[in-house]
């Protein structure tokens, strides 16, 4: 039992991975500075002036999708994602890997057709040129960013299968 939680452990990381995984830190990082900055800003202007900034909501749902994608992103290349192992730990390693086939598989295929769905949406709200209703931006800014996210998260999912297969190949 202690050596198969040994070798989960080893398993994450992201020395694999040809592009660091600094970039979605630090974006993830500057998403969520700025939504402290906005709902700060907000907090004081209300505060002092008893009038919210209109666009803090538009802007802090964004940057919160958009800090979730990148998180989720950097997760999946140091095989870090939110998993239950109970009963993982229990399996010999072959039925191990096999679960971690179908894993990647679903995953491959929940981002995959979220990139297809949000590019639908993404091109729908560009050709009717919908805009927010808060501040009146194209709505297509903010959704664009979540198929061109989960193409970021697909990368890192393959670079994952891609290191668990080599490392399948020289055991």
């Amino acid at each position: 039992m202690e050596q198969q939680e040994h070798e989960h452990e080893a398993d994450t990381g992201t020395e694999h991975t040809i592009v660091p995984v600094r970039i979605e830190e630090a974006l993830g990082a500057a998403a969520m500075a700025l939504i402290c900055l906005v709902s700060f800003a907000n907090v004081i202007a209300r505060y002092a002036t008893n009038v919210s900034f209109a666009f803090t909501e538009e802007y802090s749902v964004f940057l919160l999708v958009f800090m979730t994608f990148v998180g989720a992103s950097a997760a999946f290349a140091g095989n870090e994602h939110i998993r239950i192992t109970f009963f993982l730990d229990r399996m010999p390693p072959l039925l191990q890997r096999v679960c971690e086939g179908i894993t990647l598989l679903a995953t491959t295929l929940m981002f995959s057709l979220i990139v297809y769905y949000g590019a639908r949406v993404t091109y729908s709200e560009w050709k009717w040129e919908e805009t927010t209703p808060g501040l009146g931006n194209p709505s297509w800014i903010y959704t664009i960013w979540m198929p061109i996210l989960c193409i970021a998260i697909l990368l890192r999912v393959s670079g994952r299968a891609w290191a668990r297969y080599r490392k399948a190949r020289a055991a």
